[in-house]
């Protein structure tokens, strides 16, 4: 994208009562944002949607004035930027209807990662859900997703550490333009977090930090994701505003269960119940739903170990695959009488130590 074709779509984006929405039927009219700006009252009002209403502030001097401002401060402080034409504009986000004109960002944020998911939860984190997190977190080492949340308290700050820890990388989506840091007491993780995965907003320098802009960050961090994990959540918050994004978008949904008497687990206790997220109660349960297998490079050439100390129930499935060939991951299930979350988390182990290799169709086979 050009300046000058940048500086007219945030001249767009500046224009009172004119949303995304708006903004992208009208440069899939004319084209461009520069070729929008050029065009008469009359021709506007002809486009669908379009109306008086809209446009009563369209010609307004001021726009242009802080659209030059703001193309300033993103020249001047090391932010990259994605239109939602742009071809390294994130996909999954593409496909989002209300997703945002453009995109900010900072650090080193590689998002083409096939396995992204977001996880959220309630800023009240328990020391139940934080454990959750960091599990979870560390037995996804293996598969090297992106973990995205919001920078918040609780949940969202404890998944970026564990990120950070075990070397994964982590996205931040704001609420705010890139130039403030909320809450101020995180600030110390910014380094990290943009050494491996960086920040992400939809939000100007310029534009007022307001309460509301944590219910249109939701659609983001639901939008880059193929998942959107729930660990902990009162019975109203935020996080569920991200799962139904996500559902919105036909995307998965997890949550973990808790106490019935639980004031923090009746979010994600209501979302099962209501068929809304699948139950999450171990790494195996994502990675079964979302059929996941190790990335091709860990290892390139998988070759099968001596002397591998196999437990009682990797065992029995080296039995049941030695016997039988290649099975698929159901068949397996039936035979060995274990449930298949815990199937798909013993493959997965047995996988890690060279025993068994995934195939296509959830078909696995012994490493001869």
């Amino acid at each position: 994208m050009t300046d000058d074709e940048l500086h007219a779509l945030l001249t767009l984006q500046h224009i009172p009562y004119l949303g995304d929405g708006s903004i992208k039927k009208l440069i899939g009219y004319f084209g461009s944002a520069q070729e929008v700006l050029k065009q008469t009252k009359g021709t506007l009002l002809k486009i669908e949607g379009i109306g008086e209403h809209k446009l009563q502030s369209f010609w307004g001097k001021k726009h242009n004035a802080f659209a030059k401002a703001e193309l300033a401060y993103i020249k001047n402080h090391n932010i990259t930027y994605s239109c939602y034409t742009d071809i390294d504009y994130p996909q999954r986000l593409k496909h989002c209807i209300d997703s945002p004109v453009i995109l900010f960002q900072r650090g080193n944020i590689d998002i083409n990662n096939s396995k992204i998911i977001s996880i959220v939860g309630t800023r009240k984190i328990t020391s139940y859900g934080a454990t959750f997190v960091e599990n979870l977190i560390e037995n996804l080492a293996p598969l090297n997703p992106v973990i995205v949340s919001g920078f918040a308290y609780g949940v969202d700050i404890a998944a970026h550490k564990a990120a950070i820890k075990h070397n994964i990388q982590t996205i931040g989506v704001l609420a705010h333009g890139l130039n403030q840091v909320y809450p101020k007491t995180h600030s110390k993780y910014i380094k990290e977090i943009e050494i491996n995965g960086g920040f992400v907003t939809d939000f100007w320098s310029s534009d007022a930090f307001v309460h509301t802009n944590f219910l249109k960050r939701n659609r983001i961090i639901a939008g880059l994701s193929e998942a959107t994990l729930v660990i902990e959540s009162a019975e109203k918050g935020g996080s569920l505003v991200t799962a139904d994004f996500a559902n919105g978008y036909n995307r998965e949904v997890f949550a973990v269960p808790g106490r019935v008497d639980d004031s923090l687990s009746l979010g994600c206790n209501n979302l099962i119940k209501q068929q809304k997220a699948h139950m999450l109660t171990s790494v195996a349960d994502l990675i079964y739903i979302l059929n996941w297998k190790l990335e091709e490079e860990v290892p390139k050439v998988i070759q099968k170990k001596l002397f591998v100390q196999l437990d009682n129930d990797e065992k029995k499935i080296w039995k049941f695959l030695k016997e039988q060939g290649k099975e698929h991951i159901d068949l397996i299930t039936v035979h060995c009488n274990f449930p298949t979350h815990k199937v798909a988390s013993i493959l997965l182990t047995m996988e890690l130590k060279g025993v068994v290799k995934p195939l296509p169709g959830k078909l696995f086979e012994l490493i001869q």
